[in-house]
């Protein structure tokens, strides 16, 4: 039994997802067309966390507190993908601003990095786990800590696998973009774009400021002269109706869906509307119905100014995800590599499970994913939204675990289960986890793993959390700089600058 005294310790479990995971134990078996696969108070820290009460809203259970396994032991979530949040403020923080907490997303720090997992032989996911104890550094830390990451991996798209996209681009030119560099970044962008399409592919661009101008209807990408001429048309002027032109948009995309192609709306904004509709409870309508219809969304975020939750809100319902560029470095690497691997889907409404062994696991934390967990009998319910996964993607969630003393065995079953995005069929896999896969000290880990644990806890300092308050900025830092000295990764010395700019900021 678990006592009230809960261990304040976090142990991060990193679930990897490419798609998602299921637990048995509370649903219903998996339906005959389903395929079950196994796979393979210190000085200088803020106050400490404290296990918070499970509250359930709208029947999502959120994952802000500490759980009990004794009465909890099943976690699930929808995969998630976005990284914006990081992108964001990692701008914010070079440039001596402090983000503000709401738009700071754990998850989304964690998956900016690359984790390295190994892909699957075939069409599946490959399942891989590894951990390690928690520094000395964190508060708290006892034999029991542990971080535990789980990484689900799609397979790369071989070269000319993919379908053929059609494309609808809904450009931001209010005045909003006007700031230096902001709407030159997004021709750029889309300039690199279009010279990497494949002539059978198709484009349309639509700009928005007052109202919504369509500069180029849906044109085949053998005339990219055309969508040259197009793309250098746009212009800062007016205001924002963010409505009108991402209604236009789907008019756009729906009028020339291609129905063995990807369709997609991308949507390239500050996300500051201030004509028309100006919350997102209207436009998720749309593009909720539209995703139905197989016309889904990714939304690309530029600017200082910048509104982070009407992005998410409208790339989430979308069966999309939003990214932020705000170097042109950056736009190169989404626009080159990022985006058009995502113009094929590996998996849809793909959701994770993850069911903690109460004999091995005290109590757990899902860090993060705040608007993304589900009720467990939701794993398997396909008509529950989950994320949309294109090939050789890779998602990281973290947990907070504090074992049992002296636990050994089975830890955890990791389920991921999605809907091929043709056919329509669940397939569902199970990966066992065991409590010697967390032994190894940090210094053993891999560098991915140590970027893990100080990309998510940078971001419970962001965000104000109770759980920052175990870490300290300079001990961050100091762990960033040996990941760096290991690795030739430029995004791992990114972060070393990222957490030099926030110890500055915060002290």
């Amino acid at each position: 039994m678990v006592s009230g005294k809960l261990r304040l310790l976090a142990v991060a479990v990193a679930v990897t997802v490419s798609l998602a995971a299921c637990s048995a134990a509370e649903d219903a078996p998996t339906s005959g067309s389903d395929k079950a696969t196994g796979a393979g108070g210190a000085t200088g820290y803020g106050l400490p966390g404290q296990p918070q009460a499970e509250a359930t809203v709208a029947g999502e259970e959120r994952s802000s507190g500490e759980r009990s396994t004794s009465d909890q032991p099943v976690s699930t979530f929808a995969v998630d993908v976005d990284t914006a949040s990081y992108g964001f403020a990692k701008r914010q923080l070079l440039g001596g601003q402090r983000p503000a907490a709401n738009t700071v997303r754990p998850e989304e720090f964690v998956n900016a990095f690359r984790q390295g997992y190994r892909q699957p032989g075939g069409n599946g996911f490959a399942v891989s786990a590894d951990g390690m104890r928690l520094p000395t550094t964190h508060r708290g830390a006892d034999e029991t800590a542990r971080l535990l990451r789980i990484g689900l991996q799609t397979s790369a798209a071989p070269s000319g696998e993919r379908r053929d996209a059609a494309l609808t681009f809904v450009v931001d030119v209010s005045g909003s973009m006007a700031e230096a560099g902001k709407l030159e970044l997004v021709q750029h962008g889309l300039h690199t774009l279009v010279d990497q399409l494949r002539p059978t592919d198709s484009v349309a661009i639509v700009a928005y400021s007052d109202e919504a101008e369509v500069l180029r209807p849906m044109t085949a990408v053998r005339d990219r002269g055309a969508l040259h001429a197009a793309i250098d048309r746009l212009r800062v002027a007016g205001s924002t109706n963010l409505e009108a032109g991402l209604l236009k948009g789907y008019d756009i995309a729906r009028s020339a869906f291609r129905t063995e192609a990807t369709n997609r709306v991308i949507l390239l904004s500050d996300g500051l509307p201030n004509v028309g509709s100006t919350d997102a409870t209207s436009l998720v309508r749309e593009v909720r119905e539209a995703a139905a219809k197989q016309i889904t969304m990714m939304g690309v975020g530029v600017g200082s100014d910048y509104g982070d939750k009407f992005m998410e809100q409208l790339a989430d319902k979308g069966d999309g995800y939003v990214v932020y560029v705000s170097e042109r470095d950056e736009a190169a690497r989404i626009f080159v590599d990022q985006l058009p691997a995502a113009l094929s889907v590996r998996a849809l409404d793909a959701k994770a499970q993850v069911e903690f062994d109460s004999r091995a696991v005290l109590s757990y934390r899902l860090i993060g994913y705040d608007n993304r967990t589900l009720s467990a009998s939701q794993f398997r319910d396909d008509r529950v939204d989950g994320g949309e996964v294109g090939p050789g993607h890779a998602v990281t969630a973290l947990y907070a675990l504090h074992l049992r003393p002296g636990a050994e065995g089975h830890l955890a079953d990791v389920r991921v289960r999605w809907l091929d995005p043709r056919s329509k069929e669940a397939t569902e896999i199970l990966q066992p986890v065991t409590v010697s896969a967390t032994d190894q000290t940090l210094t053993g880990a891999n560098v991915p793993l140590r970027v893990c644990y100080v990309a998510a806890y940078l971001a419970e300092v962001l965000r104000n959390s109770q759980y920052g308050g175990e870490v300290r900025l300079p001990d961050l830092l100091s762990l960033a700089e040996l990941a760096r000295r290991d690795s030739d990764d430029p995004q791992v010395a990114e972060l070393v600058q990222v957490v030099q700019a926030a110890t500055k900021l915060y002290g």
